[in-house]
């Protein structure tokens, strides 16, 4: 089935999000400098969380008719998850496998599916579309930060 340009500029967009991301950190020589109130090393942390998250988010979209999609306090995690202190390594990995596994479902979709809707928690009305147009960025906002750090 053909895809529409606009959401596969949206694929493309997500299936090249993580080297975009590993790129920055990898040019950043100090992970513990701050861009916007967080440093390389926890933006790290927190576009790991997120990604693992996002990746139930899209299942849970798939999987179950109608789900409530939970927000949670990104603060909270920073703090509670040890974004500080921990190495990237692993988080980077995380990244890449949620992107991974989340590209291998969005690219077998069926229009139906593409159609999936739930509620997040605190912006309403959330499909699968939406999902997309969201995560597609995300990695891309938070290179930019890793580079602001860098400066």
């Amino acid at each position: 089935m053909p895809v529409s340009a606009d959401r596969a500029a949206l694929l493309a967009r997500y299936r090249d999000g993580y080297a975009a991301f590993a790129a920055a950190v990898a040019e950043c020589d100090d992970l513990d400098a701050a861009a916007d109130g967080w440093t390389a090393r926890q933006v790290a942390h927190h576009l790991a969380d997120a990604e693992m998250t996002s990746a139930i988010r899209l299942r849970r979209l798939l999987a179950e008719d109608a789900p409530v999609i939970a927000a949670y306090d990104e603060e909270t995690f920073a703090r509670t998850l040890h974004y500080v202190e921990r190495p990237v390594e692993a988080s980077l990995r995380a990244v890449e496998a949620a992107r991974a596994t989340s590209l291998e479902l969005l690219e077998r979709l069926t229009e139906d599916e593409w159609a999936r809707q739930g509620t997040h928690s605190e912006s309403g009305p959330y499909g699968v579309e939406d999902w997309l147009r969201i995560y597609a960025d995300h990695p891309y906002d938070h290179a930019e930060q890793v580079r602001n750090a860098r400066r």
